[in-house]
């Protein structure tokens, strides 16, 4: 059975992602959701709020799994026995990205594959980015994150 690494920083982890890993493992078998660490960013929330939140909204998906990762996403998929990785595509611009990235990673790791899933049409729209734009403002992401991740937000921004 397929085994997918879905990697992302997920700050914060949407209902679009939700949906991917959801789909992903209904397809693949697994789907680990795998956080990066990269030191050059500056996430919203911490590494360990956002797997914390992302485990909390994926509990009870089967086949979907939890982790993060350092290094090069190839070798944290050899590590965690993953046969491939899951991306999802909204738009041109996005598959151009990820079609030099999928290149980049079958060089580095020949045989290794990449999975393209579009969004579904409910959450095709959302990114973290904006969903982290409109929580600063104070509006209203419910349609947008996990419940969970909801909570968060309005912790971090009460107003």
């Amino acid at each position: 059975m397929p085994h997918a690494l879905f990697p992302g920083s997920f700050d914060p982890f949407t209902n679009g992602h939700l949906d991917l890993a959801t789909r992903g493992a209904a397809l693949l078998g697994m789907v680990t959701v795998a956080f990066g660490r990269h030191a050059t960013r500056d996430p919203m929330f911490s590494l360990e709020e956002r797997l914390e939140l992302a485990a909390e909204a994926c509990r009870g998906i089967a086949g979907v799994e939890v982790t993060a990762f350092d290094g090069l996403l190839v070798d944290a998929a050899k590590e965690l026995g993953a046969s491939c990785v899951l991306r999802g595509v909204r738009s041109a611009g996005d598959f151009d990205y990820e079609a030099q990235m999928a290149r980049t990673n079958a060089d580095l790791s020949p045989g290794f594959e990449t999975v393209f899933l579009a969004p579904s049409k409910d959450t095709a729209h959302l990114s973290a980015t904006l969903v982290r734009q409109i929580a600063s403002m104070g509006g209203d992401t419910s349609g947008f994150v996990p419940d969970c991740v909801q909570r968060a937000l309005k912790e971090r921004f009460p107003n």
